[in-house]
């Protein structure tokens, strides 16, 4: 998946939101692709951001029943869609 600005990522997220990861950034490295989808973060899984601490520190998501912090840098190249109204939880701040 090509790089889009008007593309939401993980980075945008609001504490509490919930979205449905659809794909990386091209200038994302193969390796780190990798490594984010053994994790969980692969399309078509939800992905639920936690915690946003200011100043640009790491972000805090969870996907899978697990809890992970990613920075600007990973997150960003990250790309998420809205889940149908339907199929939205509210999440809860760690």
């Amino acid at each position: 998946m090509s790089s889009n600005s008007a593309q939401p990522t993980l980075w945008s997220l609001a504490a509490g939101e919930q979205r449905e990861v659809v794909g990386f950034d091209d200038a994302l490295s193969e390796a780190y692709r990798i490594r984010l989808m053994e994790f969980g973060f692969h399309p078509g899984e939800r992905v639920a951001c936690l915690l946003t601490p200011g100043f640009g520190a790491p972000r805090v998501y969870r996907v899978s029943n697990t809890v992970f912090s990613l920075d600007a840098e990973i997150a960003e190249r990250v790309f998420v869609s809205d889940l149908t109204s339907d199929s939205v939880v509210e999440v809860g701040a760690a």
